[in-house]
């Protein structure tokens, strides 16, 4: 009786063992015929930040007539402002009725910078943009022999970093960048209106400004910011297209940098995302505060009572609903061309094999 337990016991642990091969074999077997993991794949390598930009490709004759400059600007007593739109609108539509009028209240020379065509409301690749500002930068600054200033609306705000990033000869022209509601490092609405899903609303500069774009990381590579130019940044927490607003339109680095959100100035704004670079007063008090002294704005600077104001000065509070209405349609209805985002160009990369490398993913 013993022997017979002793045996089936033997026989229960050689069936265990067997049972226990069996299973590993087929692990084996499946680790075998699975494909080995993908290796993850190595950041993009950008260009160095003192390498020189590359020769503008968009047509002389478009460049000369994408610049428009009021008096003042040649051999200018003061800084001169850049004026730069935002997706969807011209300068025209951006800041005819608004900022243009308040400059020449202020004694402020400034130019406007289009491009021509069909890229006029600005809705293709920012690429082709930055070289039409490379050149804006270095004309306005040679007419002025000084100095210049940069204001952007949204796109605006952000697509003057793209010359700054990647022509470095245009950081020593340049003294205040200041950006209203920009996309500096790409917004969650485009990432969620541009996804596979719903791309039929995305135009080219749309999915650029998506904060999971390959455009933004190689706009941000590096540095953000350069040492000797100073950086207004204004947004608003009301921004229905820029979100976060914080995160997503503030800068950082070595520049001298404020960051301001709208309530900081003026506690009971309502201002959105086309208010905050068309009509609020307390933007455009920041605006001449960092334009009226070395560094960015302060707000510690600003005088509340500009708050009390309905819109800014320079506005027209009887033309202002139907110029806002006319901005509004021109950024959320003007249509445009549809198609993925760009290619980034190869002078974006440190090496010619660097972009291959990129192109072939």
């Amino acid at each position: 009786m013993t022997g017979r337990k002793e045996r089936t016991q033997d026989d229960i642990r050689r069936a265990c063992q067997a049972a226990t091969l069996i299973v590993v074999a087929a692990l084996l077997l499946l680790l075998l015929a699975s494909p080995p993991p993908a290796a993850a794949a190595k950041p993009p390598t950008y260009a160095p930040l003192d390498r020189p930009g590359p020769k503008l490709r968009v047509d002389r004759a478009k460049l000369r007539a994408s610049v428009d400059c009021s008096p003042g600007v040649t051999n200018a007593d003061r800084a001169p402002v850049l004026l730069v739109p935002a997706t969807g609108v011209n300068s025209t539509q951006n800041y005819s009725w608004n900022y243009e009028h308040l400059f020449e209240m202020e004694g402020i020379p400034f130019c406007t910078s289009d491009q021509q065509g069909f890229r006029n409301s600005n809705q293709t690749d920012i690429q082709v943009r930055g070289e039409y500002l490379t050149y804006a930068i270095r004309k306005v600054h040679r007419m002025a022999n000084r100095k210049i200033a940069i204001l952007g609306h949204s796109q605006g705000g952000m697509a003057m970093r793209w010359p700054l990033r990647f022509w470095p000869d245009t950081r020593r022209m340049v003294d205040d960048v200041i950006g209203a509601a920009g996309t500096n490092r790409g917004t969650d609405v485009a990432k969620i209106g541009c996804s596979d899903e719903d791309k039929e609303d995305c135009s080219p500069a749309g999915e650029q400004q998506s904060s999971d774009s390959n455009f933004i990381p190689a706009l941000n590579s590096r540095s953000q910011t350069f040492r000797s130019i100073s950086y207004t940044e204004i947004f608003t927490e009301a921004d229905e297209t820029v979100r976060p607003p914080r995160y997503a339109s503030s800068v950082s680095g070595p520049g001298k940098i404020s960051n301001v959100e709208i309530h900081e100035v003026c506690p009971n704004s309502t201002a959105d995302h086309l208010e905050i670079g068309t009509v609020d007063p307390g933007a455009a008090a920041l605006t001449l505060d960092a334009l009226d002294h070395p560094g960015p704005a302060k707000p510690g600077r600003v005088s509340p009572t500009v708050c009390a104001a309905l819109y800014q000065p320079g506005v027209d509070e009887q033309e202002a609903p139907e110029q806002i209405a006319s901005a509004l349609e021109a950024l959320y209805l003007n249509e445009g061309p549809i198609g993925p985002e760009p290619r980034l160009r190869c002078y974006v990369f440190e090496s010619r094999m660097a972009c291959l490398k990129q192109r072939r993913r």
